[in-house]
């Protein structure tokens, strides 16, 4: 224990940990990139080959050149995703999809079918049909 004393052991850990933030850093500037859809994909290869071999120097040039707008493209892929996500919640949670429109249920529809055949807008025929359809 006395050959690594405790300022050591602090110093190795900031390390450790810079070094981490170090590659979460270039992960981040890389998925921006490739997230960008106002790159080519030339213009794309150039910024990540730039990043990969002179990463301190690429990193930086990035951040001045392209920072301002990470966060506009970062929120943008969040709100698509979250909008795919509520999507797909509505589709699960409805009945598939075909069984009755988004916002109203089974039961709902039924009753608007069988006010309908009441009233005389449907025919007996129409009716069963619409409610096989419902109910499948």
């Amino acid at each position: 224990m006395d050959d690594y004393p405790l300022l050591n052991l602090f110093l190795t850990m900031l390390w450790f940990f810079l070094f981490v933030a170090w590659i979460w850093l270039l992960v981040t500037l890389l998925t921006d990139v490739f997230r960008s859809d106002d790159l080519s994909g030339w213009t794309k290869a150039l910024w990540t080959i730039f990043i990969l071999i002179l990463p301190l120097l690429g990193a930086l040039i990035y951040l001045i050149v392209r920072g301002s707008g990470m966060a506009d493209r970062m929120a943008a892929d969040y709100r698509r995703r979250d909008e795919a996500f509520r999507e797909y919640v509505r589709d699960a949670a409805g009945d598939g999809g075909a069984a009755a429109p988004s916002g109203s249920s089974t039961a709902d529809e039924l009753t608007k079918l069988a006010r309908l055949r009441d009233e005389g807008v449907l025919s007996p025929e129409e009716f069963a049909s619409q409610k096989a359809r419902l109910l499948v």
